[in-house]
């Protein structure tokens, strides 16, 4: 990474092709470093970032790449898994990608001989997102614009498949509720499933579409928020099935929202790509600007 002043970037990271999609590994990995992936056109590289605030050694920010995985197809969505350890020989990467093919794929690798992956196929159109049971890791969630959320075992097996109504956009699986999945879809409505009885047992409403994506607060697990048309929306689960607060918020359609994982009150979301006012916004609940 190299310093880069001139658009108020802190650091840059030299691609040999496109990027689509960026993830920083979510859980602990017994290491100082954080685990990032990215994906292009047929690849996917990982790496480590030391930041300034955890290590005081480092000024301001270290990367470097520990692997580069071939994939063959375009990446349109990464999620880590929990087993990924950096404090124990052999080491374990381990990351879920879904691709332009419809297929998921499981990489596991030691970063020396071992280099693993298995295919999932089963979705009949394009991989929204996915996301690995946050306690064990042992299964797989997908939502597809083929209408449906799929639950698949590390060998590629289906475990539960729920039948949607519109394209699933986003699905989170909280560390605090192992047994039940968030799945949105486009038509703005926000469902809770029941992994063990499969059934539907909460829904939330947007009342606007489209619905890109959506989020499960880590720190309060009451909390959802979500992107629809250009406005960012909060839910209170024991307050209502709509909409505690909503803002306009990017000109030309918001695309993701995130929570911070530190701070119930702050979350991020990002414009459209490929629009000239593309955005990322961080915002506090507690300030309207």
């Amino acid at each position: 990474m190299k310093q880069d002043s001139t658009r108020s970037i802190a650091y840059t990271v030299d691609c040999e092709d496109y990027v689509h999609v960026v993830k920083f590994n979510p859980f602990d990995t017994g290491d100082a470093c954080s685990l990032i992936a990215y994906g292009g056109n047929n690849y996917v590289v990982v790496g480590t970032c030391r930041f300034q605030e955890e290590d005081a050694e480092v000024e301001g920010i270290q990367y470097k790449t520990l692997k580069t995985f071939h994939h063959g197809i375009r990446v349109d969505a990464i999620a880590w898994s929990p087993e990924t350890r950096l404090d124990a020989l052999p080491l374990q990467i381990r990351f879920c990608t879904a691709a332009s093919d419809r297929k998921l794929r499981l990489f596991t690798s030691d970063l020396q001989d071992k280099n693993e992956f298995k295919t999932f196929e089963g979705h009949s159109d394009y991989v929204n997102d996915l996301v690995f049971a946050p306690k064990e890791g042992q299964e797989v969630a997908s939502v597809s614009d083929d209408h449906t959320c799929r639950v698949w075992d590390l060998e590629g097996n289906e475990k539960a498949h729920f039948v949607l109504r519109s394209p699933g956009m986003s699905v989170c699986w909280h560390p605090e509720e192992a047994f039940k999945l968030m799945v949105a879809e486009k038509n703005g409505t926000i469902r809770f499933y029941d992994l063990i009885t499969q059934q539907a047992i909460l829904s939330l409403e947007c009342e606007q579409t489209p619905l890109m994506s959506a989020d499960w607060c880590l720190k309060n697990t009451l909390k959802i928020g979500a992107v629809a048309g250009s406005d960012w929306l909060i839910w209170d689960i024991t307050r209502s099935s709509y909409p505690q607060d909503k803002r306009p918020v990017h000109v030309d359609r918001a695309r993701l929202f995130r929570w911070s994982r530190v701070n119930e009150n702050l979350f991020a979301t990002t414009g459209y790509p490929g629009k000239t006012t593309t955005q990322l916004l961080v915002h506090h609940l507690g300030h309207p600007q």
